[in-house]
């Protein structure tokens, strides 16, 4: 019987992303059938595709690390009682097979010796012989022993070591891995959840479990009704995947208008210079009370020292909206800026608390599946940053590709993680460019982009200052770039 697996599935056994998968599905290089994919398929379109090479005993890999800069390593395995209750379902699957496949033999060995008897008792019917031969042959050939499909071996081990979790209405889908809830996976896959405390005090997270169990992972002080609780209803940061399969009930963001104001009091955890005129604020706000946010927006951060009077600035968050609790920011020296004079001054130390307001700005992420561009000057790397470690975790762009213009000499304040993606993801590539005028190293950028994009249907992100987004924007539009498809944020 051939094995059939979904797109998501299929892109985390080879180990690329899904993107990939579903450029080619647009291509018509990969067929679907109802939606899912046959591993007989993949096999054929990546014949050289093995266990060690996809990486999916190292899921936590190096990459993520790397480029959100914030999570500790975990390990793949679950808890032992997750694990365990994993292992059961399995069990009873083989359990179930097993028992299907011997009444099937035994009705086939009755129905030879049936046939047998005929034969003997009608020697000369020859319909009755061949039938006979017939059986023997595919008894034989059912009970031999042949080679299983690598994907299908990696599928089934996939359902013990982490748990694929299908949202309902919108169709998403994420993994549960190691000893993460059901909110930390799904905020690190990319999706735009409702939370609010994170410790099962609010519960604002409450979603409704249509197929599948769920097991605590921390108490909760939540009371659900006792209609909730015949309905299925739990909560997220409270409970991970028990089953290998899961599907949730909720209602995602679609945008920032579904994102609520916030004012949470954070405390300063590091202030590190990257540069001469460069500085990497490091926020990290309580555990019961972080910013939920999407890639690309920004937030008002308010500062209070004595003799010095209250001062606040508009910053975009440089992070992304995976780690809600340490938000990171890059700050340059600005004498206008009271807030970047007192940080540049060292008169904020580690612990001092500042205020965070917002989230505010649309410049986030557009939905759709089509290679992304993101091009910065200077600390527009800051807003870009967050968008590509989004993109990273949605895993559905087949490519993306950095433009980073420096108009001073630490305008690459953060290249070497740019290295890092590129050095570990095939779909990511940079250049980075240096001009002192913003206006004409936009139009570099713009050739170059020419050169390499503009034959492929693109979605682009431009931040910067006014004179780099209009000249690069004019550029994108002369070039027969859709409006639609061009995003700005301007600094």
């Amino acid at each position: 019987m051939t094995h059939k697996v979904s797109i998501w599935r299929a892109a985390q056994l080879l180990g690329i992303a899904r993107g990939v998968l579903q450029q080619q599905v647009r291509e018509g290089t990969l067929v679907l059938e109802d939606g899912w994919v046959s591993t007989d398929v993949l096999a054929q379109l990546y014949p050289h595709a093995q266990l060690e090479e996809s990486g999916m005993l190292e899921r936590v890999s190096q990459i993520r690390d790397e480029a959100f800069g914030k999570r500790v390593r975990e390990r793949l395995l679950p808890s032992q009682e997750v694990l365990a209750q994993r292992m059961f379902a399995q069990s009873q699957e083989l359990a179930d097979l097993r028992r299907h496949l011997q009444r099937y033999h035994t009705l086939v060995i009755e129905l030879q010796q049936k046939i047998r008897q005929q034969c003997q008792q009608q020697p000369s019917a020859v319909a009755w012989l061949e039938l006979e031969q017939q059986i023997t042959q595919g008894l034989a050939q059912a009970l031999a022993t042949e080679p299983v499909g690598m994907l299908e071996v990696m599928d089934d081990m996939l359902k013990i070591m982490t748990a694929h979790v299908t949202v309902r209405p919108s169709g998403h889908e994420f993994s549960v891995e190691g000893h993460a809830n059901l909110l930390q996976a799904g905020l690190h896959s990319g999706l735009k959840l409702n939370y609010g405390c994170g410790n099962g005090s609010c519960g604002m997270c409450k979603v409704r479990v249509i197929d599948g169990k769920v097991a605590p992972t921390q108490h909760s002080d939540y009371i659900f009704s006792e209609a909730e609780k015949a309905q299925g209803y739990t909560l997220m940061c409270c409970n991970t995947a028990a089953s290998s399969s899961l599907r949730l009930e909720l209602l995602e963001a679609s945008g920032p208008q579904d994102i609520a104001q916030q004012l949470i009091v954070s405390t300063v955890r590091a202030i590190t210079p990257l540069g001469p005129d460069t500085l990497l604020l490091h926020l990290q706000t309580p555990r019961t009370h972080r910013l939920r946010f999407l890639a690309g927006q920004s937030v008002q951060l308010g500062l209070s020292l004595p003799g010095q009077g209250d001062m606040s600035t508009i910053y975009p968050v440089a992070s992304c909206p995976c780690d809600d609790r340490n938000l990171l920011f890059f700050v340059t020296r600005n004498p206008a800026d009271a807030l970047a004079s007192q940080l540049f001054a060292g008169h904020v130390k580690h612990g001092t608390s500042l205020t965070v307001t917002g989230p505010s700005g649309e410049f986030v992420l557009s939905a759709g599946h089509r290679p992304l561009v993101f091009a910065a000057c200077d600390e527009g790397f800051g807003p870009i940053k967050s968008l590509i470690e989004y993109a990273l975790s949605l895993d559905a762009a087949p490519s993306l590709s950095l433009f980073w213009l420096a108009t001073r000499s630490d305008g690459h304040f953060y290249s070497n993680q740019c290295r890092a993606w590129s050095d570990a993801l095939d779909q990511f590539e940079f250049e980075l460019v240096t001009q002192p005028d913003a206006a004409m190293g936009a139009w570099q950028i713009a050739q170059a982009m020419r050169a390499d994009l503009f034959d492929i249907d693109c979605d682009f992100y431009l931040a910067g200052p006014m004179n780099f987004i209009q000249t690069l924007h004019d550029e994108l539009r002369t070039s027969g770039v859709a409006e639609s498809q061009i995003f700005t944020q301007l600094l």
